[in-house]
């Protein structure tokens, strides 16, 4: 398929700008040279539309523009009190006038008597939020005031955790025709790509995206909590519908999914040493900043693949800067040992 094909058939589709697209891409010519490959940074962290950006931008411009085509009033989404994803839902939100509502999970405890991160930028926006400890249902708890909401003749719409529906995965559909753009304008093709997964959403994007480009292009997902292998046939069937919502018939399997479990270390939000090495390497060498909770992680991988010969020397890799930094300023107990 070509590219303007794929992308007259997502221009059809309902959609909010929110990002500046195309982010990005530069090659990292320090450690380059230290690692032996061509070592390329697909900016993300640079979407927008504050200075907060990260990959959720690009699925929140085809979930808030369905709800905004849906005519909804209230946006319900969920994550950690340090959710990327629920920063970047109350910042879309605000900017389309839509009222956004957080249903957050206490993986670290905050204080509330000094807010961090993430969980002040929601204060700043004027989000609705709500707290629970770790376990609870939160899309049971959301539905209680959603059916109130509704039953007084508010609209409302719900974005799932991270994004991770056909809808949103969308976004990164077009985020994989958008690198293949970046990479033939500069004359070369991607042996690999490089990112950090949660929720899979991103990741069933970018692979969908693969798909129908027929790109032999390899995608190396670095989990960044426990996974099953029922979660990743989920991610399958998930590329498979947003294929099939852009206008396709493709399938996808397990088989189209790399991913890679030894990083994420004790569990999500638990740095890691080789992460924390990774954050200053990348650092002290670029002057460019990763978190620990997801990016930090995922570039330790691709750090420890190349060093061990699991990326052959002399290869064009991207890592997909998926955002996050924001982590860098959240508790103690995710920032870890950085200095």
């Amino acid at each position: 398929m070509k590219i303007e094909e794929l992308k007259q058939k997502l221009n059809n589709l309902a959609r909010v700008k929110l990002g500046f697209f195309p982010t990005p891409l530069h090659k990292l010519e320090n450690l380059s040279k230290e690692l032996g490959v061509n070592l390329y940074l697909k900016r993300d962290d640079f979407s927008g539309m504050n200075l907060f950006g990260g990959n959720k931008i690009r699925k929140l411009e085809y979930l808030i523009g369905d709800a905004v085509s849906k005519g909804c009033e209230y946006v319900f989404t969920f994550g950690a009190t340090q959710s990327n994803h629920a920063m970047q839902t109350a910042t879309s939100c605000c900017r389309c006038g839509l009222k956004p509502v957080l249903y957050l999970e206490s993986i670290v405890e905050p204080d509330e008597n000094d807010v961090r991160s993430n969980l002040l930028l929601d204060k700043i926006m004027g989000a609705e939020i709500h707290i629970f400890e770790e376990g609870i249902d939160l899309m049971k708890e959301a539905e209680k005031q959603i059916n109130q909401l509704e039953s007084a003749g508010h609209k409302c719409y719900v974005v799932p955790m991270g994004g991770a529906n056909e809808i949103g995965s969308t976004g990164f559909v077009g985020g994989y025709a958008e690198l293949t753009e970046q990479l033939s304008k500069k004359g070369i093709e991607a042996d690999y790509i490089f990112h950090a997964t949660g929720t899979g959403g991103t990741l069933a994007g970018l692979v969908a995206g693969k798909k129908l480009l027929n790109s032999g292009t390899e995608i190396i997902s670095i989990d960044v909590s426990d996974k099953d292998e029922e979660f990743y046939e989920n991610v399958a069937k998930l590329a498979t519908e947003t294929i099939k919502r852009v206008g396709f018939e493709q399938i996808i399997t397990g088989k189209d999914i790399n991913h890679d479990l030894d990083y994420f270390g004790k569990g999500y939000e638990i740095p890691t040493e080789l992460a924390s090495n990774a954050i200053k390497r990348l650092a002290r060498t670029e002057g460019i900043l990763a978190d620990p909770v997801y990016s930090g992680k995922a570039f330790s991988a691709l750090i420890d693949y190349i060093e061990r010969g699991k990326v052959k020397q002399g290869s064009n890799v991207v890592f997909w800067h998926t955002g996050g930094s924001t982590a860098l300023f959240a508790e103690k107990e995710i920032i870890g040992d950085l200095f």
